[in-house]
């Protein structure tokens, strides 16, 4: 790159119009080896506490987990040494490391994971409160040993012991207040490989290298940058400058990351986000009487061209889904899934039928369609959506509305025909997936739940199994019982299953590339070279 594009990018960056606030000090603080500069977007609501991923991403750096998960997406020991589930599904007994301290020098113990796990979780995360609703108690018979006791045997409880869902906070500084208004939140005291310096809002958070940490001899970098930059062609700029070398969230527009995906010097990855893969899925309002003939709810899913929404709304970075959970979580996807291959003949002879015959105009069917508000491949995805029901003479009014409104008309109002939203599958079904087929997630009012009003007494029970199996075998048969009737009664569509992208310098060593690689921490990251 020329020293005027680098000098143009350094200019727009410090004193541009969508400016980023940075010192001269904190610029310079980029010298090779010594110091990391990365990017979250957006700014982070708090830190410590784990609601959102841009406070994860900053908080793995400053916070480690009792565990941590592999390639196979099974448990790994992090603060815990080992760790054993009694026979009978009751209790879950983790045995820590000894000597680790909290960066204000004060033991870890497993009071603070009592604490975390009973007041922090199960009191201030939606998706924890689901996760850990059968952990009744923890007791802590010496500082090192923490036993979960569980009111039923519960396979979930294991998957969220992760340190990206299982958030360990101190207690001597979270006991007694709210913990999403503890001053902590703004000036954290973690574990991990980094220590919190400093955030100054809208410019920059600076954390710096822990030389007490556990895992001895890291992090590798002095300090870590993460730097708030606004404007997304800012951001673009800034990577390729070599301004950034480290960017997590999908940082550029989409477009863009298959133009940097051709170069050498950035990587753009996808499987750093494989445990987090959204799926976005249209919904029937079953409510409305023209959808409860399943054969036409089956006639729009082969009329809708999936691998177009994949590779022209989100430019390659989603695939066709196979129903409601992903290939990626390769522990519980059914291959025996029922699928419907992209057919326009067959999804007219079907909408024949069902007595849903063209007119004299061509058109079978009048209804309008909720587009998702997350952004513009969303919106491609409505256009493209809306032109392959034409085809079998389907005509679409396509509505956009603000997010507020949005949720509005699908969960409180239910006033629509057709939606499309996109929920995270989570690494376990049952708290990413389920809520979409349960009918006990039908709750006017409350967003993010079973916007098609779907009701099927058959799939209910097939849940209530996924909830209490009693061992991973058998909830096993339930999970894929369950992808085998979503398809079947096709209540949603699942579409695509979207992967947010990371993008950061070729010369970076030791990312981790596991399925939550992009919410992990940089303790193990180095500069090639």
């Amino acid at each position: 790159m020329s020293s005027t594009r680098r000098e143009f990018i350094v200019r727009t960056v410090v004193t541009g119009a969508t400016a980023l606030p940075f010192s001269a000090e904190v610029l310079a603080q980029a010298g090779p080896g010594r110091h990391l500069v990365a990017n979250v977007a957006p700014e982070p609501s708090s830190l410590a506490i784990n609601n959102g991923l841009p406070n994860q991403i900053v908080n793995a750096n400053l916070f480690d987990g009792v565990v941590t998960l592999d390639n196979d997406y099974k448990l790994v020991p992090q603060l815990a040494e080992r760790w054993e589930t009694s026979a009978d599904g009751l209790s879950i007994t983790f045995h820590l490391k000894k000597g680790v301290r909290w960066h204000d020098g004060k033991p870890f113990t497993s009071a603070d994971v009592a604490f975390s796990a009973l007041e922090v979780v199960k009191k201030t995360s939606a998706l924890g409160a689901n996760a850990f609703a059968a952990v009744k108690a923890v007791d802590t018979p010496d500082e090192h040993t923490a036993i979960l006791r569980l009111a039923f045997p519960a396979a979930v409880v294991g998957s969220y012991l992760h340190g990206q869902q299982f958030n360990i906070v101190p207690r001597h500084i979270y006991a007694g207040s709210d913990p999403l208004t503890n001053p902590g939140n703004a000036a954290p005291v973690g574990n991990g490989p980094y220590k919190f310096k400093e955030w100054v809002r809208g410019s920059h958070i600076t954390l710096v290298r822990n030389p007490d940490y556990w895992d001895k001899g890291k992090p590798y970098f002095e300090s870590l940058i993460f730097k708030i930059i606004p404007d997304a062609g800012a951001r673009e700029a800034a990577l390729e400058a070599g301004e950034v070398l480290y960017a997590p969230h999908s940082p550029v527009p989409l477009s863009s990351a298959r133009r940097l995906s051709r170069g050498k010097d950035v990587v753009v990855d996808t499987q750093g986000w494989a445990g987090l893969v959204k799926v976005f899925f249209f919904d029937f309002n079953l409510k409305k009487k023209v959808f409860q003939d399943v054969r036409v709810r089956h006639a729009f899913a082969h009329a809708i061209d999936r691998n177009a929404i994949a590779n022209v709304a989100w430019f390659g970075f989603a695939k066709a889904s196979i129903g409601p959970i992903p290939p990626e979580q390769k522990q519980f996807f059914n291959p025996a899934t029922p699928d419907y291959a992209f057919d326009p003949k067959k999804a007219e002879a079907l909408l024949d039928e069902a007595g849903l015959r063209r007119g004299t105009d061509g058109v079978r069917l009048r209804i309008n369609h909720i587009n998702h508000s997350f952004g513009e491949e969303y919106r491609r995805a409505g256009d493209l959506i809306k032109q392959n029901l034409k085809q079998v003479g389907v005509e679409v009014e396509l509505i956009n509305y603000d997010t507020a409104t949005q949720l509005r008309k699908l969960f409180t109002d239910r006033d629509f025909d057709t939606s499309a939203i996109d929920y995270a599958a989570g690494i376990d079904p049952q708290i990413g997936v389920i809520r979409r087929f349960w009918s006990q997630s039908i709750k006017d009012g409350v967003p993010w739940g079973n916007g098609s009003n779907y009701s099927s007494a058959e799939t209910d029970a097939v849940i209530q199994g996924i909830v209490n199996a009693p061992d991973v075998q058998e909830r096993k048969k339930f999970i894929d019982r369950l992808q085998v009737l979503a398809q079947q009664d096709l209540p949603s569509i699942s579409l695509v299953n979207i992967n947010l992208v990371r993008i950061y310098s070729s010369k970076l060593q030791g990312v981790d590339r596991r399925p939550l690689g992009a919410l992990s921490g940089l303790g193990d990251v180095k500069l090639s070279g």
